[in-house]
């Protein structure tokens, strides 16, 4: 393959990353992995599609100024500061740790102190991308667990910064000048303290008026122009590019303009750190790995294990619990793409030789590809995660006018119904989470299964005037209603519904109230579009009130077992010029009665409503 042919390189990268990552995936191997694999597939030691990996990893490292720029779209200053120990606490400590064991492992492989110093830093820092990508697809980024690793992401990329000095100052060749270069540090805090302000005085006026120009293309424009922009000026004041990328992310998380600056860049971000992770399966030098690969496989083995297992051992002294403690010791025992800066900034100086940094990148880029395996087994290997009882109280002898059972959206409304006219409430709820989040808002929420009849009767039901069934599981609530029905008769006895079959069900099974969880949000609904359309309060209020009358009648038919929903299949064939009259059909004729009460909605919406 030519290398001049850009568009043929364009389409076999494209082509390679979509079916190995869908391959991946569908094997449930994540997509990382399967973008490793490809660049290794295509690239000079595989097929030989791409000659120079280096050029195309260079562009894609663009990938990982978006990605940074997103996630600090995600990280409000108040956000940001909430998390400034896990950052500056346990990060600092991280990396501390982590460099003295691996340069402390490095010293008994056999490396000079300041090779072994400068191999144990490369390796402490993580890749932010893959690790970040994982967490993604795990649907787990916003967990408390998966907060405290950012953190540490986050000050693994802010350690670059002091470690290009430090490798600046241990140089062979270094003299009391080329030491902390302070003009250096002067131009590094300047741009910092420029990006922040033009991050608060003048970005935010800047979007208000492209906004106003209406073209979305220049909105696009200016998004990129701002990462891009952001990212250059921390790369010629010697910091990182991402870095710069993540700072202004963050200076326009409070922007009106989030939302709209997260969806231009998304796509952008998307395929370049597909592109990124492609670039680094390629850079995978087959050449050296067979040459070195005794030595290689030492180095990834002790250097993956020793941060490992200082990462689970720092977890348990803060405190984290077992499974949390593995997770965070796996996906942190690989190096990331800050080590290859490193490198040949060490090996630009003359610390690292040609062969010991392609020695040393192979590690990394090998320790890439594994630590997403490792993930996987982690996964198979522990056990489920079991929910947490540590300040959660089960309920026993319990007492109160109403019992609920389930505290979600729906329940909390109810709830506060009851406790604004002085009802006293006994609540149970079989989710540990929303026990804890309801606790901070001062409500007392016990954990119990309300299927089961031991924990009813521990929590009020024998004395309960009402029983509230208020959960958001169909069956779950069909056997609470049979259970509470059989023992608690005295009570009476309210359910949610999940949809019109639901409700006849519990009907039918005795319940004395029961609200279809969407109906009456949605009469809400159709009466303030009315509203805004125009129609006056009088008129909103009767047609509601019609619409209320019909969806009764229907119901009623319902319960005496009438053909509603096939009648209303029947009667949708015809057009319905008015909104509450319908022609006259052969529908009609065989069964009026369900026709007159089915003028108005579509024969699927009456289904489930």
């Amino acid at each position: 393959m030519t290398t001049g042919n850009d568009l043929v390189l364009m389409v076999a990268l494209l082509s390679a990353g979509i079916i190995a990552v869908t391959l991946f995936k569908r094997l449930g191997l994540g997509s990382v992995l399967g973008y490793l694999a490809a660049g290794l597939a295509i690239g000079p030691f595989g097929l030989g599609w791409v000659a120079h990996p280096a050029s195309i990893l260079h562009v894609a490292e663009l990938g990982v100024v978006l990605f940074l720029f997103i996630v600090g779209l995600e990280m409000r200053p108040a956000k940001l500061w909430g998390l400034r120990r896990e950052i500056f606490g346990l990060g600092a400590v991280q990396v501390a740790l982590c460099g003295a064991v691996l340069t402390g492992v490095g010293l008994l492989l056999g490396l000079a102190p300041a090779i072994a110093f400068v191999a144990a830093m490369g390796f402490v820092l993580s890749s932010t991308a893959i690790v970040m990508q994982i967490l993604e697809e795990r649907g787990v980024k916003t967990t408390p667990q998966a907060q405290r690793i950012i953190s540490i992401l986050l000050l693994e990329d802010l350690a670059i910064v002091p470690l290009l000095a430090i490798v600046a100052f241990i140089a062979p060749a270094a003299s009391a000048d080329d030491g902390f270069r302070w003009i250096e540090i002067a131009t590094a805090l300047g741009a910092v303290a420029g990006l922040v302000a033009a991050g608060v005085w003048l970005l935010n006026p800047l979007f208000v008026l492209l906004a106003n120009s209406r073209a979305r293309e220049v909105m696009t424009g200016a998004a990129l122009l701002v990462v891009l922009g952001a990212a250059l000026l921390m790369q010629l004041s010697g910091l990182s590019m991402a870095m710069g990328a993540f700072l202004a992310g963050v200076l326009l998380s409070e922007s009106t303009f989030r939302h709209q600056l997260e969806a231009d860049v998304e796509p952008f971000r998307g395929l370049l750190l597909g592109l990124f992770f492609l670039g680094v399966g390629m850079s995978l030098d087959l050449g050296v790995v067979a040459s070195e690969w005794r030595t290689i496989a030492l180095y990834v083995a002790c250097f993956m294990a020793a941060k490992a297992a200082a990462t689970y051992a720092l977890a348990r002294v803060r405190r984290a619990d077992n499974r949390e403690a593995w997770y965070r010791a796996v996906l942190l025992s690989e190096g990331g793409e800050f080590a290859f800066v490193l490198y040949a900034a060490a090996a630009a100086v003359g610390i690292l030789d040609a062969s010991l940094n392609a020695t040393l990148t192979a590690t990394v880029i090998i320790s890439m590809t594994l630590m997403p395996v490792g993930v996987l087994l982690l996964r198979r290997l522990l056990p489920a995660a079991a929910d947490s009882f540590e300040g959660i109280d089960t309920p026993s002898g319990l007492a109160g006018s109403v019992l609920i059972i389930g505290f979600g959206r729906f329940g909390q409304v109810v709830s506060q119904t009851l406790l604004a006219r002085g009802f006293t409430v006994a609540t149970i709820d079989i989710d540990t989470e929303m026990i804890r989040a309801a606790a901070r808002f001062g409500f007392k929420i016990y954990y119990g299964d309300g299927t089961r009849l031991d924990v009813l009767r521990a929590s009020g039901a024998h004395t309960a005037r009402a029983i509230a069934v208020c959960v958001d599981n169909r069956e779950a609530a069909s056997r609470i209603v049979a259970l509470v029905k059989a023992e608690f008769p005295h009570a009476k006895l309210l359910a949610r519904s999940f949809d019109r079959v639901h409700a006849v069900e519990l009907v039918e099974a005795g319940v004395d109230v029961q609200i279809r969880e969407t109906f009456e949000s949605a009469l809400a609904f159709g009466a303030a579009t009315l509203r805004e359309l125009g129609v006056s309060e009088l008129d909103t209020a009767e047609t509601v009130g019609e619409v209320r009358a019909r969806d009764g009648a229907r119901f009623d038919l319902e319960l005496t077992g009438v053909d509603v929903l096939g009648a209303a299949q029947i009667i949708r064939t015809k057009p319905v010029p008015q909104p509450f009259s319908v022609p006259r059909t052969e529908a009609e004729a065989l069964n009026p009665e369900a026709a007159a009460v089915l003028a108005v909605a579509p024969a699927k919406e009456q289904a489930s409503d």
